[in-house]
């Protein structure tokens, strides 16, 4: 994937370029060196629904950590105060899902100011072939030779760990398909390669994916859909059997669930719109696995049929860390 570059004189056009996010009644405006500049988050026991340069430099510097809040959003969701509460815990920093002077500087949210950064759109990016429409039906999906991105905002906004609204934000103007355009995205990717991990837990009840190394060491977290109430994921220990990268779907209604009016199994093609996204780490138990999804923005809120969903780089991200035969653990 091509890295983020930055320059001066990119970062000093981004400093005037106006972020505008939606908020109910009334357009909130930031500027990008407001974000990079942004100073500790305030603290609230109510949670405000406009976004925030504070949170986008906070979810940002998580995801640099390891510590992935799903999709950089700036806005102050469950997600983001899980991700909190568990750099917390990291950290040893006690119990508690807000961002303190502790935390903050063990974030290193003073000294790191390069949240938003340029992009230059590559030969490459400018000729991806996306899918026009992925329509929902499977079968119809069947049919489709790739379940590619759909549009070029989608395929940066994903690229970057980012909400495509936030994309839009920072770039109103973009063409997003011209080689050589210059983008401004955020800089979420992680500092230092992960260790190998050697247990992956999924905990039901708060929604969240860990990782853990051979000391027992959190070296991981993502926010995951983990089951529903009418298809619950499994109780207990399994391992990793295997993992695949940009995996083709095979839906079985007598093996799995029933989506609209398909009776009969269908083979799903690869791609990022695929329902289960560009991995899969299949499980010991048949048909079970953790994976991506073509709907990063519903991570922890919306229903799995059983399987343990993240977001298409979070699910990257651990298959980057896991091998066949590593126990993955469900706890309640």
């Amino acid at each position: 994937m091509p890295k983020p570059r930055s320059t001066c004189h990119a970062l000093c056009v981004a400093a005037f370029l106006l972020l505008t996010l939606a908020a109910p009644g009334r357009a909130w405006v930031l500027t990008a060196e407001e974000i990079n500049r942004a100073g500790m988050p305030v603290a609230s026991s109510q949670r405000k629904a406009r976004p925030s340069a504070a949170i986008i430099k906070s979810q940002t510097l998580l995801a640099r950590q390891g510590i992935s809040t799903g999709e950089i959003d700036g806005r102050d969701g469950d997600n983001y105060r899980k991700a909190i509460a568990q750099f917390r815990r990291r950290e040893n920093l006690g119990p508690g899902d807000v961002i303190d002077d502790p935390t903050w500087r063990a974030l290193g949210g003073d000294r790191d100011q390069d949240i938003v950064i340029a992009y230059t759109v590559t030969k490459a990016d400018a000729r991806y072939v996306f899918s026009k429409r992925i329509p929902h039906d499977y079968a119809r999906q069947a049919r489709m030779r790739r379940l590619a991105y759909s549009s070029a905002s989608e395929m940066f906004a994903e690229r970057f760990r980012m909400s495509r609204g936030l994309l839009g934000a920072l770039n109103p103007r973009a063409r997003y398909r011209v080689a050589g355009e210059t983008l401004l995205v955020v800089s979420a990717a992680r500092f230092a390669p992960p260790a190998e991990a050697s247990l992956i837990e999924a905990d039901k009840k708060t929604g969240m994916v860990t990782a853990y190394g051979s000391q027992g060491e959190m070296i991981a977290s993502y926010p995951a859909t983990i089951g529903s109430e009418d298809t619950p994921s499994p109780q207990g220990e399994y391992q990793v059997a295997r993992i695949v990268r940009q995996p083709t779907y095979h839906y079985d209604p007598v093996k799995n669930f029933q989506q609209g009016r398909n009776t009969r199994r269908l083979v799903l093609p690869r791609g990022p719109n695929n329902p289960v996204g560009t991995v899969w780490i299949g499980l010991s138990r048949p048909t079970f696995g953790i994976h991506g999804t073509p709907e990063p923005s519903r991570i922890g809120k919306a229903s799995s049929h059983g399987c343990v969903r993240l977001t298409n780089w979070d699910a990257e991200d651990l298959a980057g860390i896991v091998k066949p035969g590593i126990l993955v653990r469900f706890v309640d």
